[in-house]
């Protein structure tokens, strides 16, 4: 008898001819979430299983951020004996009180007793030793879970894990990474849809501070911990700026700002080998953020454009924020680059064509090019 997590996916099983390969990078992610710990993890069944770890809590914390997953359950390996089973039923029911249900899966047809035949006599012996539970089988206050598999496993509780699909499985995007609140949310939404993403995070020194910088990387780290870490380009982007500033019309500054940052992020992309950008842009939510304010970022982006929260309001986009570990960190009150010289009054309804006409004023291939050749990289 030991301990194991029984480990259940989701989405994967409408992969169809296709589920071998979503099912062996979902367990190689598993693997790789364990490994730490000791643990050893394996495919059977429908069913992945993780055993040998030191730390329980923190093999259910791990297994839980694998994308992919639907749910996990502490459960009990014994073998495929009914005194054994009920035994194990017995011990896990002890404490509990109010209502309980009993619920058994056979899988495996070759157990003499059937799912209904179990639930009724496993169900009996749990109420014969313990007097504070009775039945309910339509909202049961406990659920007491028995898979008859290779094995049997005997649970009492079902943690749900993050959803979604590999990593691994949905390609390569690069990051367009703030220190706000949405682009790490971006982020993990398209991890969750099994993209590897990177990062590009663009840096004004002096106008922001390197505790900015900082800010930005642990942001990076956080959402890297979904995944096996991340990589972050910090761009020097202060000169930019400075020119548009300067040279281009007040009301366009954003704007203009908005699509630098796409032409460098298509470079760094591509030798990345990332196949889109992501950002974490919601319709109407700022001046720069309208229909007409994103085609004309997206006019000078050569690569596709990815907003995985396009329909989000603010509140849904904290509510993920809070859940995944970022919130706090993106509230420190450290300011990016996209507060430097704001706009009084920014253009809502801009025209593409004259956007490009007041751009005409700068160098841009030699900005970019300065500012792809002063990129630092760092991972976390």
């Amino acid at each position: 008898m030991r301990q194991v997590l029984l480990v259940r996916y989701g989405e994967v099983h409408l992969k169809g001819q296709n589920r071998p390969y979503f099912l062996r990078r979902l367990t190689e992610n598993v693997k790789h979430a364990v490994a730490p710990l000791g643990a050893e993890a394996w495919l059977s069944d429908s069913r992945i299983y993780v055993a040998g770890m030191a730390d329980m809590d923190e093999a259910i914390r791990r297994v839980t951020r694998v994308f992919g997953l639907h749910s996990v359950s502490p459960a009990w390996e014994v073998d495929k004996d009914y005194k054994e089973i009920s035994a194990k039923c017995v011990e896990l029911a002890r404490e509990l009180k109010g209502t309980f249900k009993v619920y058994a899966r056979r899988s495996d047809k070759r157990f003499p007793m059937t799912s209904q035949e179990l639930n009724a006599e496993l169900g009996g012996d749990i109420l014969e030793s313990n007097p504070n539970l009775r039945v309910d089988v339509h909202k049961p206050d406990h659920l007491v879970s028995v898979e008859i598999r290779d094995h049997a496993y005997v649970y009492t509780g079902e943690i749900m894990a993050a959803g979604g699909l590999p990593l691994g499985t949905g390609g390569r995007a690069m990051l367009l990474l703030s220190g706000g609140i949405d682009s790490p949310v971006a982020g993990y939404q398209m991890m969750k849809r099994g993209v590897n993403v990177n990062a590009v995070h663009f840096f004004s020194f002096p106008y922001t501070s390197e505790r900015a910088k900082e800010k930005v990387l642990e942001l990076a780290k956080i959402v890297g911990e979904y995944g096996a870490g991340m990589k972050v380009y910090v761009v020097p982007f202060t000169d930019i700026q400075l020119q548009i500033h300067e040279k281009c019309p007040d009301e366009m500054g954003t704007l203009i700002m908005r699509r630098y940052m796409m032409r460098i992020a298509n470079v760094i992309a591509r030798r990345d080998n990332a196949s889109a950008l992501v950002t974490g842009e919601s319709l109407g939510q700022v001046a720069s953020q309208t229909i007409e304010a994103l085609g004309c970022t997206d006019a000078v982006a050569e690569l596709p454009v990815l907003r995985p929260l396009i329909s989000f309001d603010k509140q849904e986009i904290i509510d993920i924020a809070e859940r995944i570990g970022t919130y706090e960190t993106s509230s420190l009150p450290y300011e990016d680059c996209c507060t430097v010289f704001t706009p009084r009054h920014p253009l809502t309804r801009p025209r593409v064509d004259a956007v490009a006409k007041a751009e005409a004023a700068l160098d841009t291939d030699a900005l970019v090019k300065a500012a792809v050749e002063g990129t630092e990289v760092v991972l976390m």
